[in-house]
């Protein structure tokens, strides 16, 4: 398929545009930053766009304003008392100092999350401990609902991995059949990780985000709003890589 890509800027927002063999022009606003992406039939004029774009404003601005309003996770310290995320359940971190030993991070599987590090171990060190558990995690629970999904939707991944993502829940490498899974997800209930498995995996059935992608969508996970709706309305994470 040819693609091709480039920005356009307008009323202080760029805007990330894709031509492609498509018939129509489609414009989509993604979390968790507002990130903005039009797509275009490869031969459209640029003052079409710039024209649709400019039409649709409002709604562009709507949706900007809502992420930006979402909850955000408050920068972490890493330090006994604090509040963090995980499988959608909130933790409290208790940090256990320790002379000797291997620093590492343990759950109790109810109330708490125990990061037993030595007392030198700077803010930086704890965050990076704290993401490598959230990463192994997440990779423990990713296989069994690819899986399933797989089974169910009658489609089968060549691989998958984690990373942190800024702009997106997951991504999938068509022509590879590679699906990527943000970190962040580790955070998240289940059911929510589900969706974003089940989005990407459909990729693999429909490039395109077109009227035969929302029919699998709809046919697979009848809710798929609901979980959508639910995982973008949940605090962003302040994880850095």
């Amino acid at each position: 398929m040819n693609i091709s890509q480039e920005k356009i800027a307008i009323a202080n927002l760029e805007i990330d545009v894709i031509r492609k063999q498509i018939k129509n022009m489609h414009l989509a606003v993604y979390p968790p930053t507002g990130r903005i992406r039009l797509s275009a039939p490869l031969a459209t004029d640029y003052d079409v766009m710039r024209l649709f774009v400019i039409s649709k404003l409002g709604w562009i601005k709507k949706h900007i304003r809502n992420f930006m309003e979402q909850a955000r996770e408050t920068p972490r310290m890493y330090v006994s008392g604090e509040s963090h995320y995980f499988e959608g359940k909130r933790y409290l971190l208790k940090v256990i100092e320790q002379k000797k030993g291997v620093n590492r991070v343990e759950s109790s599987g109810a109330k708490y999350i125990y990061l037993y590090v030595r007392s030198t171990t700077s803010t930086k060190e704890r965050a990076r401990l704290m993401r490598e558990w959230y990463r192994a995690q997440l990779k423990k629970r990713i296989p069994p609902l690819l899986e399933k999904w797989e089974t169910i939707m009658g489609v089968q991944s060549n691989d998958w991995m984690v990373k942190l993502m800024k702009t997106k829940w997951g991504t999938c490498n068509i022509e590879q059949k590679r699906i990527w899974l943000n970190l962040e997800l580790a955070k998240k209930p289940t059911l929510h990780l589900e969706y974003v498995i089940v989005h990407e995996l459909t990729h693999l059935l429909e490039r395109n985000h077109n009227e035969r992608f929302v029919q699998y969508l709809n046919q697979f996970m009848p809710k798929w709003r609901l979980h959508r709706a639910a995982l973008n309305a949940l605090p962003l994470g302040d994880m850095e890589e």
